[in-house]
């Protein structure tokens, strides 16, 4: 064979062999997503919403190529159609991750029915905020404070099973004897604070993040907060008393404890079951450093929006502490919280 035929053969070898190295540098590329979608499981304007387009326009800077990254909302059931999609349909290539209800792991836990959704095959990323629950009612009302909630019935807004909406006061009813009498069939926040404004209720049950656009209803005295629902300090509302104070007995802090908790997750993130690790590891190192970021925490200051953070490893630990509770515990539970059909 002459020089020049080995030359030209060699080449053609060389071409043949390295005709699929494209596509393996496709398939090794640890994030190839220039696009992403970051699903909502909660309506346009609430504290999900805004928390969730403040970390998107940030945490795109964080990952590797600054891919787009489109939010869609899909409040249905309060959340449970959010995450069920992200537990059996989403992509699990990490170009769709997305937030539900912190109440959805406790849901699970209760076996809520038409919730498909284990959040122990979820690939948690991290969460944002550590809000407070309060529970409102208008200056119009008759309810004044705490106490006479378990005096006189209260019209409260109710958004379904897997929000606080409805949990909250329901829940109070069955442990403490409250008289709260939930009107389902708001989908958020901002429908109920319509709701109230209408007079069709008197109040409602929700974290207090969602009422940081209307604080001047507060100061005109058209809103006022009755009680809290955590039953530790809240820096935030040092003068707001907790409901825990109405609880005489271990069985009604064991109850209100677990069906609580859920505060604890704040607004949490995953990726969809069996999303590649590699992947996890970039989301959550972008998501860190989101939440770090002087310019995120810059515009969070001035919409009153709490950004802080909280690992993955820390929601994990909260999902093991939950499913450690006694069968018993959740039975009754189960039996205190309305349940979405």
């Amino acid at each position: 064979m002459s020089r020049a035929k080995a030359i030209t053969s060699a080449c053609v070898l060389a071409f043949a062999l390295g005709a699929g190295a494209p596509a393996k540098a496709q398939v090794s590329d640890p994030f190839p997503h220039k696009e992403i979608r970051m699903i909502v499981g909660h309506p346009a304007g609430g504290d999900y919403d805004l928390g969730g387009r403040l970390l998107a326009r940030h945490l795109a800077r964080h990952l590797p190529g600054q891919p787009v990254i489109i939010v869609q909302n899909m409040p249905a059931a309060a959340s449970i159609v959010a995450a069920n999609y992200l537990f059996r349909q989403a992509p699990k290539d990490g170009g769709t991750f997305g937030s539900f209800s912190r109440n959805i792991p406790s849901q699970a836990i209760m076996g809520q029915t038409n919730l498909e959704a284990d959040p122990l095959k979820f690939v948690w990323i991290g969460s944002t905020a550590v809000p407070n629950r309060v529970c409102v009612a208008s200056g119009a009302s008759k309810i004044k404070s705490m106490d006479d909630v378990f005096r006189m019935e209260m019209l409260a807004a109710g958004a379904g099973a897997g929000s606080s909406l409805s949990i909250v006061p329901s829940v109070l009813n069955e442990v403490l004897g409250t008289k709260f009498k939930v009107i389902e069939g708001y989908k958020g926040a901002p429908e109920a604070l319509l709701a109230i404004e209408r007079g069709e209720v008197e109040g409602v049950c929700n974290t207090w993040a969602q009422f940081r656009a209307h604080q001047h209803l507060f100061e005109q005295g058209r809103l006022k907060i009755l009680f809290r629902a955590e039953e530790g300090n809240a820096p935030a509302l040092p003068n707001v008393p907790s409901i825990f104070e109405k609880a005489t007995t271990a069985e009604q802090q064991q109850l209100m404890r677990f069906i609580f908790s859920s505060v604890e997750f704040g607004r949490p993130y995953v990726l969809p079951p069996d999303a590649p690790q590699q992947i996890a590891r970039i989301y959550r190192s972008a998501f860190l450093k989101a939440v770090e970021d002087a310019e995120l925490q810059a515009e969070a200051r001035k919409t009153n929006l709490d950004m802080s953070y909280r690992t993955a490893e820390q929601l994990e630990a909260l999902l093991a502490k939950l499913f450690a509770t006694p069968p018993a515990l959740i039975e009754r539970a189960k039996q205190l919280t309305p349940e979405q059909r």
